[in-house]
């Protein structure tokens, strides 16, 4: 069992931003800007392009809901979607709310939050999340 996996089944804590039967967003504990979201499909696939036809448009569907409540926590001019990680074998897609491209640079320096942060950032994007 991945480790996403463990965290979309609650053995490891997360800082929850949205979830449904299938998929999990959670926030990212390395974020490179504030609301900085993972989502991940609940059924363990390694490759996003493995998944079947159906799956991979419910995944984009769930993922877009979750960009909607973090556009609207974040305001920003756009929320990136990237699909980039190999050190965990689970597909997964990471939301930025960016205002340059420069904001969605993974090799500069990783935000530090409090447990406090994460814990609002991850709030605002839920309740954000339930409106819709």
């Amino acid at each position: 069992m991945s480790i996403f996996s463990k965290i979309a089944a609650g053995e490891i804590p997360s800082y929850k931003c949205a979830e449904s039967e299938k998929f999990y967003a959670f926030l990212d504990i390395n974020p490179v800007a504030r609301g900085h979201v993972l989502v991940i499909p609940r059924m363990e696939v390694d490759y996003i392009f493995d998944m079947e036809d159906d799956e991979l448009a419910e995944f984009q569907l769930f993922a877009k809901r979750v960009a909607k409540a973090l556009k609207v926590a974040f305001p920003c001019k756009k929320v990136a979607q990237v699909v980039l990680g190999l050190e965990v074998p689970h597909a997964h897609i990471h939301l930025i709310p960016m205002n340059t491209e420069a904001d969605v640079d993974f090799r500069r320096e990783k935000l530090q939050l409090s447990q406090e942060e994460f814990t609002n950032i991850a709030n605002k994007i839920y309740n954000e999340f339930l409106k819709q």
